[in-house]
């Protein structure tokens, strides 16, 4: 069963997730931007895996936005988005980014590209730097 290994930026919170993801979408809808601070929200999604705290779960919070499903799982040490069960733990999602572990899987689809930032169009075609401007 592959196992995935996974922190929050202070490194209070640490968890580890056994079993497959079965999608990978990035979401450009208002909110996951928000929620980010970016283009989008970049979430794996599973029926099947299951999480385990290692460390720091009382840091663990979950935001739900006032009359919608959307919410949020954070550290509350460093705001870090953080794995989150739904529908009474049947379900996992979990930020790609809060993964320690490669992430072998592709995104399945960009979702929600209707709400896509105005300034969120030919990325790829944007210089690409190794480090910090103006390293060298």
């Amino acid at each position: 069963m592959p196992q995935h290994l996974g922190s929050c930026l202070c490194g209070e919170v640490r968890f580890e997730i056994s079993g497959d993801f079965q999608n990978f979408f990035l979401c450009h809808c208002s909110r996951c931007r928000k929620d980010s601070g970016s283009a989008h929200g970049a979430n794996l999604f599973s029926g099947t895996a299951r999480i385990s705290w290692i460390s720091g779960q009382d840091n663990v919070r979950t935001f739900q936005l006032p009359a919608t499903r959307h919410k949020k799982a954070f550290c509350v040490a460093c705001g870090s988005a953080l794995p989150r069960a739904e529908m009474d733990g049947q379900f996992l999602v979990v930020p790609a980014g809060s993964l320690d572990s490669p992430v072998t899987m592709r995104p399945d689809a960009h979702i929600c590209v209707a709400s896509r930032a105005d300034w969120d169009e030919h990325l790829e075609d944007v210089p690409e730097i190794s480090g910090l401007p103006g390293e060298g």
